[in-house]
């Protein structure tokens, strides 16, 4: 096991701290976790790039990711990036935006702002909001959802890939989780700071109906043979249709 990832398990394993407000908690969990933060993670927050490849952004589009951290999700927007008319990458961790600065300091089409997710809002409406494994640490996730809709143009896009857990009776077409998956995941991530939930699904998929859902599992580093549900989800401000997958 490489040092990094070791430092990185006995951080995860003594878990977020518990005082303090939630940019105080983010940034002593992952301050000491920074330079290593993108490799250990890479292994872990799995269908990034497959997110941003159902967002399918085009030239001149102006597209906020909440909750950025380090800015590694720019990365797989690969010459589509430059083509942007701008990106802004948002989140409340000092030591995760300074590696985003770091990142983006030679593409001028990208800001980075330091701010809570739930609150912040572009200066005109955007064409895409994006959330990568964000929405399960947002203490106000609802109002996270509801900030994320009304900075859309319409016709505008939102997209989230996180880890969740499904209801014990989720909607016909739905994946149902067994009950241990649904008892310990929540309590796996809790620890953490991260909490999978049924509700986060449901709202989006209510708050917009014209969408596409992909619910799949991804392998856990070092803990073979277990696979964590997580989900893509991109829907479509003012739409109606729904477009499972």
């Amino acid at each position: 096991m490489p040092a990094s990832d070791a430092s990185i398990l006995l951080r995860l394993l003594r878990g977020q701290p518990r005082r303090g407000s939630h940019a105080q908690r983010l940034q002593a969990f992952y301050a000491p976790q920074a330079a290593a933060y993108d490799s250990f993670r890479e292994r872990l927050l799995h269908g990034r790039r497959e997110l941003i490849a159902m967002l399918d952004p085009v030239a001149g589009e102006r597209i906020v990711e909440l909750g950025a951290g380090t800015g590694r999700n720019l990365l797989f927007f690969g010459d589509r990036l430059a083509a942007l008319e701008q990106a802004t990458l948002v989140d409340l961790c000092p030591a995760l935006l300074e590696r985003a600065r770091e990142r983006t300091a030679k593409m001028p089409n990208v800001d980075v702002i330091e701010d809570d997710a739930s609150r912040w809002r572009p200066s005109q409406p955007v064409d895409c909001v994006y959330l990568s494994y964000a929405l399960t640490m947002i203490p106000d996730w609802r109002a996270a959802i509801d900030n994320a809709i009304a900075m859309l143009r319409p016709g505008g896009r939102l997209g989230v890939v996180d880890f969740y857990v499904s209801a014990a009776r989720p909607e016909a077409g739905l994946v149902r989780h067994g009950p241990l998956t649904r008892w310990f995941w929540p309590r796996w991530f809790g620890h953490d700071g991260v909490h999978p939930n049924p509700e986060h699904l449901a709202l989006l998929r209510a708050r917009l109906p014209d969408h596409r859902l992909i619910e799949t599992r991804a392998p856990v580093p070092y803990l073979p043979g277990l696979r964590m549900p997580c989900y893509r989800f991109v829907g479509r401000v003012g739409g109606v249709r729904s477009t499972p997958a």
